[in-house]
């Protein structure tokens, strides 16, 4: 899928990182969200690194990168120490500033980033989300329903991993296809790394230590951050036919996070880059050739 990339392994000061570099050009950095990896990009990464230094990344806790021990606070998988691995990676491939793009979680540990290291980012784009603390204070069963595994992944260990396990293939299929406008969108190769991840219970602890980090860590480092607002261009995209558009006025939310917000819609459910690859990449390509 990616074979204009090149495979790395960087180790960080927390995790070992998983990623694949290639393209020329400015720096950009793409982060993937849940259940995904860094294929989730295929679609748009040789395109983009058509004028860029693309850069994919697996998160910890996801895809081929480590599964750091959980700690009882859930510190360990905490936005801010994902955002860390990031910046450590950047840095480690002669990248001081860079801009970045994340979708779904990939999004939250790029808020992250752009509260904690707002002077390595030049311009950065979330795609489908809106603020974990707005989405836990706005909760509903209309939320609930759509988003139920927010609330099952926080569960006490080992409750979700011991009944996902040997589960893989019919809950990437089933999550995919809940969220999705379109589950044709998925290509058969990307499937297959898909669930060859989720079939690791090192990974299936993991994504749910990020979640249940999301539910307690990540929220007390939002309220403490809630009056910093991030000062880069910020780009939001999101799935007109998806959950989050029709929940939330992404704008106008952002605006309140934010100081330069633009956005749009995408004729896509929540997997944008998949589903609506042309779409998601000219309004990144637009966005990120600003000056």
């Amino acid at each position: 899928m990616l074979e204009t990339f090149a495979p790395m392994q960087i180790k960080t000061s927390g995790a070992s990182i998983h990623l694949m570099k290639g393209g020329s050009g400015e720096p950009l950095l793409l982060l993937h969200g849940f259940p995904q990896t860094l294929a989730m990009w295929h679609k748009i990464a040789p395109r983009l690194a058509e004028n860029f230094t693309v850069v994919l990344a697996d998160l910890r806790g996801y895809g081929d990168s480590s599964k750091p021990k959980d700690e009882p606070d859930h510190s360990n998988y905490a936005k801010r120490v994902m955002a860390q691995d990031m910046v450590e990676v950047m840095s480690q491939l002669g990248y001081e500033t860079f801009s970045v793009v994340g979708h779904d979680r990939g999004a939250r540990v790029t808020h992250r980033m752009l509260l904690d290291h707002a002077q390595r980012i030049k311009r950065a784009a979330v795609l489908d989300i809106v603020p974990t603390y707005e989405m836990y204070k706005t909760t509903d069963k209309e939320l609930a329903t759509a988003y139920y595994h927010w609330f099952f992944f926080i569960q006490p260990a080992d409750l979700p991993e011991h009944l996902l396990a040997g589960q893989a293939e019919y809950y990437i299929r089933n999550v995919l296809g809940r969220l999705s406008g379109d589950f044709s969108a998925f290509t058969s190769e990307a499937l297959a790394q898909y669930i060859r991840c989720f079939s690791d219970p090192a990974t299936i602890h993991g994504i749910c230590e990020d979640y249940r980090a999301s539910a307690s860590i990540d929220l007390q480092h939002d309220e403490a951050d809630m009056q910093q607002k991030v000062h880069c261009p910020l780009l939001a995209l999101w799935g007109s036919k998806g959950f989050i558009g029709h929940k939330y006025d992404v704008l106008s939310i952002w605006r309140k996070r934010a100081e330069i917000v633009q956005g749009q819609g995408i004729p896509s459910g929540h997997f944008l880059a998949e589903e609506a690859p042309e779409e998601t990449y000219t309004a990144l390509q637009t966005f990120l050739s600003q000056h």
